[in-house]
């Protein structure tokens, strides 16, 4: 139930109860025990009294509006992620140090705040682009109450109340449709008023077609499809009008039903396989830097907590508080280089990029990680209609009479779509059109409503798609000889007007349900009345006494002519043809004289539609067409890279049974000859069968037909809990749950609702299944870049942290202070990282299995690799700290030119003890135009002294992770075979992370600001040779790893393998 105004406050307990109590079945009751039951009587309606009554009980008839998630809620949801955490804590931890520090006259004002206010920046910047993505989440609600229809036409106290608004409809109203209202609730036709009505509800159930509806009952246990006799909320008439009965509203319609399993399936969104693994990773990490932190606690109690030993037992404790301070800072530090803060902005980056690439293949993408599950699926549920097929009808058989009686002439159509230009007539008379095909050219142009126009690139169709189909068959057919001079070459409907333009219509005999045909009574040019009607070919036959022959002329259809005709209508309803037979008839002297004069005694016979079988007599057959939806050209292929990248396909559809197992044929879901009876099943016949999950585990193609929306949610929900990473296509109201439910939810953008696009992560601009396939393959590749620049970032930060414990277990002084690491891991690293999002896609990436989506991120022997690169990052970082305060020259390069003071590797690593060394002196040294100076106390020269050594160590970690991310290139591909100009982008990252680098310490104030100085020429090339062997050291593991290992991917198979139950 719907809520309703503040007036009806009390009234969900009650509307709660109700819909509690067992669901009326209508459809399967007759008229009178229908108004016995809601107490109406449809011509009079109900009393007012009773409809204010019954709006207490039920509400009013509109979608309920769930509370959406506050802000601060969806703000806190936002930190509740480890990685997050740590940089909280690390960013709160920082901030009081600093605060600290300038309360006891430290640099309060620079340095020490940029730190924890770039992590805060950060974490503000990543809440706000959450809660953006999580509050649209409810949109595809707010859409699907944009269908609602807003008026009515009601009988009420016996009077006709025009546009009563809809959500103040209650059970029992008795309501008017008309051709174009949108129905305003579920209800049970009582009466026709029209001779035929059509409801188009394709959104909601997945029919191709416009559905004619009946006031006859139905069997109790029909599918949403076989409630003939019904009309549901949301759905549109095209055709007729009826007089209805309201039998549900507001939540309890089948729109409101979707509406509770879109809100139920939003509830159970989970987390992207990327998430899973770097929540994993966050974990992981949280515990080794805990483990870290307390390890150089340890390691470094010594410095602020002494004691001695009387009698065993420790006493005169000292404690310092400062140098206390000073390891707590050592151990933020570590965390802060253990954190790759940087990672969460270059995912997002490499993801935006990846989005791009498939907005060029017409995959528009909503939700950003969905990029990434791509990659890993392995089921993909597509619906039929509109995605594996063009969803627009096309004649691809036209078969025509033959020379003489007992033969027929069978015509190949190609075309997929309404483009007149769109293929051609397969064998067509080289000589011409004759007689016979005149006919069936003039009964398919002019005993039709329908027309083609276009639209943009695309031609679509205005009316029954059925008649647009033979439209466009009669503009492949072109024109006689006779007639062709008299239309303008190029016009798409050139053909259909001069038919139309030939002939005058007169009177039209509506469809209707019983005589299974349309007629059309018209005035030729000579003055001369006739009957062209199109209709069921066995119905046309029944009412057939002649057939025309190729040359026109007319002889008795006979029992063998009319067994063959029958023959050929059932071989091409066994390929899934929707067969129309064409035929005519000359003599019609009751309508002789009859031009559309309401006086006319032959107008009596055409109001009363009961006549329409007898004027419809002694026909005249000339042939028959087979129309279909047609599968798309590039699905078969699409069908075919999804078999060997070991996806498995999936058709559900709410189509029928024949129509959706021809088309899985054609398409390759099965072969064309293989026994389907254990793979194609109905939804109503999956939800009886005694084991789903090992019908779903079967390898191959499966398919089911007259799918209701609770059926696709039922399927995606168990593929799910198997294990499987589920991608489901839709473009209907009725797909929105499973969208939703599904980890991509895949929406048509030409054809689909606004409901099942905000409910979907993807969108394709084409509603083609191939690009979902190309798609598929553009995510797999995004994910091997991202696992790149993941591993990348990932050896840099253990690196980091590796020259961190390095520094402080030796006890030397502290190399790199908290905010170069952090300008290191978010701005130098950044840029290398996203150009390794452009490396080039593999030949071979959709002849792979798809991986599992618990595979890790980072195996046993890639983190072995890393922690090698990493101890290395780690003794060249402390190691040239080291070798400036102990050496004047290194590997033939010389250092004294800035004229620093040489100590001894002792002295170093006992720096704190300064104050007491005898006569220890510490001379000036230059750095850039900067001289330093330590007369006042030389024990300055470990701590302010101490910069030129910190650049040094600085500038090693950037050269080796500029040369790390070249490693980072392939997993186990050596730089001889995958050499750094296959991607061009990363060679320009490193150039504008050498220029940052750069920037920042030849700019004062910068230098100033990240506590760093100028270096020369010599000092960079000791940078550079201490950073280089990083690419050597990786090849050698690289070479080990791939003779240890072997290929890295097994053959594609499409066997998967599933999780234990």
């Amino acid at each position: 139930m719907g809520r309703g105004g503040e007036n009806y406050g009390k009234r969900e307990n009650a509307g709660a109860a109700s819909s509690k109590q067992e669901t009326f079945p209508a459809w399967a009751r007759d008229v009178k025990q229908c108004e016995e039951k809601y107490q109406v009587n449809r011509e009079l309606g109900l009393p007012s009294a009773e409809v204010e009554k019954r709006r207490q009980i039920y509400g009013l008839n509109e979608l309920l509006k769930h509370e959406p998630t506050s802000i601060f809620q969806l703000l806190l949801e936002q930190f509740n992620d480890t990685l997050v955490r740590i940089l909280l804590a690390a960013a709160i931890i920082s901030f009081v140090l600093a605060w600290y520090d300038g309360e006891g006259g430290g640099e309060k004002e620079t340095t020490a705040f940029v730190e924890p206010l770039v992590i805060f920046l950060i974490l503000i910047v990543n809440a706000i682009v959450g809660i953006w993505q999580e509050s649209s989440a409810e949109k595809a609600l707010e859409a699907l109450k944009e269908i609602q229809s807003e008026h009515a036409d009601v009988i009420r106290d016996g009077k006709k109340v025009s546009s009563l608004p809809a959500k103040e409809l209650v059970p029992g109203d008795i309501v008017e449709l008309r051709v174009g209202d949108k129905v305003p609730a579920d209800m049970r036709v009582l009466s026709l008023i029209s001779s035929t009505v059509r409801v188009e509800q394709g959104s909601l159930t997945g029919e191709s077609e416009a559905v004619s509806k009946t006031v006859k009952v139905v069997p109790e246990n029909s599918d949403i499809q076989g409630k003939k006799c019904m009309v549901f909320a949301g759905t549109t008439m095209v055709n007729g009008n009826c007089i209805c009965l309201v039998t549900e509203i507001g939540m309890n319609t089948e729109i409101g039903k979707v509406h509770s399993q879109i809100h139920e399936a939003s509830q159970s969104d989970t987390d992207t396989p990327l998430k899973k693994k770097l929540n994993e990773f966050g974990e992981v990490l949280t515990l080794i830097i805990g483990m870290i932190c307390i390890l150089v606690w340890l390691i470094n109690v010594k410095y602020f907590l002494s004691w001695e030993y009387v009698d065993g037992w420790p006493t005169n404790f000292k404690f310092s508080f400062e140098k206390c301070t000073y390891y707590f800072e050592i151990a933020v530090a570590l965390a802060v280089a253990a954190i790759p803060e940087g990672l969460p902005a270059v995912i997002t980056t490499c993801l935006a990029l990846g989005t791009r690439k498939m907005a060029q293949k017409n995959a528009l993408v909503r939700k950003l990680p969905s990029v990434e599950t791509l990659g890993c699926t392995t089921v993909i549920c597509s619906d039929k209609t509109g995605t594996l097929t063009t969803n627009q009808m096309a004649v691809s058989k036209l078969v025509a009479i033959g020379s003489r009686s007992g033969t027929l002439r069978s015509f190949d159509v190609e075309g997929t779509t309404y483009d007149p230009f769109d293929g051609k007539i397969l064998g067509w008379p080289v000589d011409g059109m004759d007689a016979n095909l005149e006919m069936i050219a003039k009964i398919s142009a002019v005993c039709n409503d329908a027309g083609v126009e276009q639209s943009g690139r695309h031609y679509v169709a205005i009316g029954m798609p059925t008649e647009a189909a033979l439209k466009v068959l009669v503009e492949k057919m072109e024109l006689p000889e006779k007639y062709a001079s008299s239309s303008a070459p190029g016009d798409p409907r050139r053909c259909c007007q001069v038919w139309n333009k030939m002939v005058q219509r007169i009177a039209t005999l509506e469809f209707d349900r019983d005589r299974k045909s349309m007629g059309v009574i018209i005035n030729s040019s000579s003055g001369n009345k006739s009957l062209l009607v199109k209709g069921a070919v066995e119905n046309l036959l029944e009412r057939s006494s002649f057939i025309q022959l190729l040359d026109g002329s007319t002889v008795e259809l006979d029992k063998y002519s009319k067994d063959l005709i029958l023959q050929v209508l059932r071989e091409m309803s066994t390929d899934a043809l929707r067969c129309l037979g064409f035929a005519y008839k000359e003599e019609l002297p009751e309508f002789a004289t009859y031009n559309s004069d309401e006086d006319h005694p032959a107008h009596q016979l055409l109001l009363n539609p009961s006549n329409y079988s007898s004027i419809e007599s002694n026909l005249i057959f000339v042939g028959l067409v087979g129309l279909r939806d047609p599968p798309r050209k590039e699905v078969h292929q699409a069908i075919e890279d999804c078999k060997a990248a070991g996806i498995r396909v999936m058709v559900i559809t709410g189509d029928n049974k024949n129509t959706a197992e021809a088309i899985c044929r054609e398409i390759g879901v099965f072969g064309y000859r293989e026994d389907i009876t254990s793979r194609s099943l109905t939804g109503k016949e999956f939800m009886d069968h005694p084991d789903q999950r090992n019908h779903l585990r079967q390898n191959g193609g499966l398919l089911f037909s007259r799918a209701e929306p609770r059926h696709k949610q039922e399927i995606v929900r168990l593929l799910k809990q198997d294990g499987e990473v589920v991608a489901m296509t839709g473009d209907g109201v009725n797909d929105a749950p499973a969208l939703k439910l599904a980890d991509i939810g895949v929406a048509m953008g030409i054809t689909g609702t606004e409901v099942a696009k905000e409910a979907s992560d993807m969108v394709l601009a084409d509603d083609n299944f191939s690009t979902i396939v190309a798609a598929v393959g553009e995510g797999r590749s995004i994910y091997d870049n991202m696992k790149a620049f993941i591993r990348y970032m990932i050896s840099s930060n253990i690196g980091e942290v590796a020259s961190i414990f390095l520094t402080a277990a030796l006890g030397i002084p502290e190399g790199m202070i908290p905010v170069q690491l952090l300008w290191v891991n978010l701005v130098t690293d950044g840029p290398p990282a996203t150009a390794l999002g452009f490396n080039p896609q593999d030949t071979d990436i959709m002849k792979k299995p798809p991986r599992r989506s618990n595979d890790s991120l980072i195996t046993a022997w890639i983190l072995f690799r890393y922690l090698v690169i990493g101890s290395y990052v780690g003794l060249a970082t402390v190691g040239v700290f080291i070798i400036w305060y102990t050496h004047n020259t290194f590997m033939g390069i010389d250092l004294s030119g800035d004229g620093h003071s040489l100590v001894t590797y002792s002295q170093l690593s006992n720096w704190d003890k300064c104050p007491s060394w005898v006569n220890f002196t510490a001379s000036p040294f230059t750095a850039g135009p900067q001289v330093f100076k330590f007369d006042t106390n030389p024990c300055d020269y470990f701590r302010s002294g101490k910069i030129k050594a910190s650049t040094l160590s600085l500038s090693v970690l950037v050269s080796i992770e500029m040369f790390n991310s070249l490693n980072a290139l392939s997993e186990d591909g050596s730089l001889l075979t995958m050499p750094p100009w296959v991607n061009p982008w990363l060679l320009l990252a490193m150039s504008i992370s050498f220029g940052l680098h750069f920037l920042i310490l030849y700019v004062p104030f910068l230098a100033q600001v990240f506590g760093i100085v100028p270096l020369s020429l010599n000092e960079w090339l000791l940078v550079l040779a201490v950073a280089f062997p990083v690419i050597l050291i990786d090849e050698v593991l690289k070479c080990i790893g791939r003779c240890t290992t072997g290929p890295r991917y097994s053959p594609a198979t499409i066997s998967i393998k599933h999780k234990a139950e």
